[in-house]
């Protein structure tokens, strides 16, 4: 899949290590490297669901269209389609094998909140 950010601070973030390490600590900088990678090595939406880790699962509430996975408890990495229009089933849901582009909204601990 391909993989966009939601702001420059964040793409820098994830591409540097220095500031990966800097922001979340060197083992989690790993793990956000480690699940972006499998992110991008996935086709789609679909393949990251169907994965037996990251536990990749659609968010409820006011984070309804996003997406987490699992980096070290408790962060989880933010993301949502970066598609316009969003591929959606003759139901109207979401059709994830149809989603081959993801936005990264965050690294954080949401239950935090």
């Amino acid at each position: 899949m391909e993989i966009i950010f939601s702001s420059r601070k964040l793409a820098k973030i994830c591409s540097s290590e220095k500031e990966s390490i800097r922001t979340w600590g060197k083992d989690n900088a790993r793990r956000v490297q480690v699940r972006l990678a499998q992110l991008q090595a996935a086709e789609t939406l679909a393949d990251v669901i169907a994965l037996p880790f990251g536990r990749c699962h659609a968010l409820k509430g006011d984070r309804k269209g996003q997406f987490s996975v699992d980096v070290r408890h408790p962060f989880r990495l933010i993301f949502e389609p970066a598609h316009d229009p969003v591929p959606t089933k003759d139901d109207g849901g979401l059709d994830p094998a149809k989603v081959t582009r993801i936005r990264v909204l965050s690294v954080e601990d949401y239950h935090g909140d």
